[in-house]
């Protein structure tokens, strides 16, 4: 376990308030001014310069996933109830239906307000200009695991058993493109340079697909399966990002090697001494944050070492969000509490 006692403060505890239940989802608004966060007892709140609204009081069913339009107008849910609820400001415009399905996973395009939700094996893309449903593509292989679009919304990722079906935005008829894989895919990401797609899988190992090249690299020799992927938007000198990646309480951070044929080379970064719930890069840096059951949230340095510990749980850290501009990071926890720490000026 890393020592860092002798470090200075990076980030102070800014605000804290405790919800009714474990905090599912956190998700900051594009321009950075408030924070939304979700329960498991079905709560919806917004924190606002250190001003706290309810936009939904907690009715007993589990809200899981949260996620703001990239021009910030429209704010979306989905849960337990199958209802996907989606708030333009703090007017609710639309409930989507989908009892009996458990709404886990959603994402929206990050160039149009196009939001793709799961509902079991499939896949629906609701239109906010329209408000009408757009799509419905057919996952097939599996329950629905994962959800991305790559940043320029030209292609939507989706994933689960036997891998990840890529859609061409622009011709949802067209066959997708399938990265197979004999195992799941439990997590799944783009780069934000749209150049590589990683799948983080049952079989513990990582797949990354370069983009428009066949061959993917597959990655082995994890503890257990790969439950989370982050990252980051700054690059390398080799122009590329870098990838992490979280299975049990350990990190494996992945930089992009010069020779092809060599891949990826692999750092290992170990202090959690429990299982790693949320991992995420400071936008435009290689600062990582990691969250984790035994209720800290680390923050790597250049993503290779520790430089501060925030703690503030009674359990377990179940969530993180970056700020845009990294001068806050806010966190939740499995009893509840939703924290906000701030940069030490």
């Amino acid at each position: 376990m890393s020592s860092i006692t002798s470090q200075s403060k990076i980030f102070e505890e800014h605000f804290s308030v405790l919800l009714a239940d474990y905090v599912t989802a956190i998700a900051w608004s594009p321009d950075g001014t408030t924070l939304a966060a979700t329960s498991a007892a079905g709560e919806v709140v917004l924190w606002n310069n250190d001003d706290l609204a309810i936009l939904q009081t907690g009715n007993g069913k589990s809200v899981d996933c949260i996620a703001y339009s990239p021009d910030g107008k429209f704010l979306a849910i989905g849960g337990q109830d199958g209802q996907v609820k989606i708030w333009r400001e703090t007017e609710l415009i639309a409930t989507l239906e989908n009892a009996p399905a458990w709404v886990d996973k959603l994402a929206w395009s990050h160039t149009s307000n196009q939001l793709a939700f799961s509902l079991g094996r499939y896949v629906q893309v609701w239109d906010a200009d329209t408000n009408e449903i757009a799509i419905t593509l057919n996952f097939d292989n599996s329950s629905v695991l994962g959800i991305d679009w790559r940043r320029d919304g030209q292609y939507l990722a989706i994933s689960g058993y036997q891998g990840v079906k890529i859609w061409h935005t622009q011709d949802w008829d067209d066959e997708p493109y399938i990265l197979s894989m004999p195992s799941v895919s439990v997590a799944m990401a783009w780069s934000p340079d749209g150049k590589f797609l990683a799948s983080g899988n049952m079989d513990r190992s990582v797949t990354v697909l370069e983009w428009e090249n066949p061959d993917p690299w597959v990655m082995r020799g994890f503890p257990g399966k790969i439950r989370h992927l982050a990252w980051s938007e700054a690059t390398t000198q080799l122009g590329a990002p870098l990838l992490a990646s979280s299975s049990v309480e350990g990190i494996v951070v992945w930089q992009k090697l010069e020779d092809d044929s060599l891949g990826w080379e692999a750092r290992v970064l170990t202090n959690h001494v429990g299982v790693i719930s949320a991992i995420a890069f400071a936008p435009q840096s290689f600062l990582l944050a990691s969250a984790a059951a035994d209720g800290w949230l680390c923050l790597w340095d250049e993503a290779q070492e520790v430089s501060q510990i925030l703690t503030g749980v009674s359990a377990g850290v179940s969530c993180l969000a970056w700020h845009p501009q990294s001068q806050l990071l806010a966190a939740g926890g499995e009893q509840g509490e939703l924290l906000v720490w701030s940069k030490v000026s």
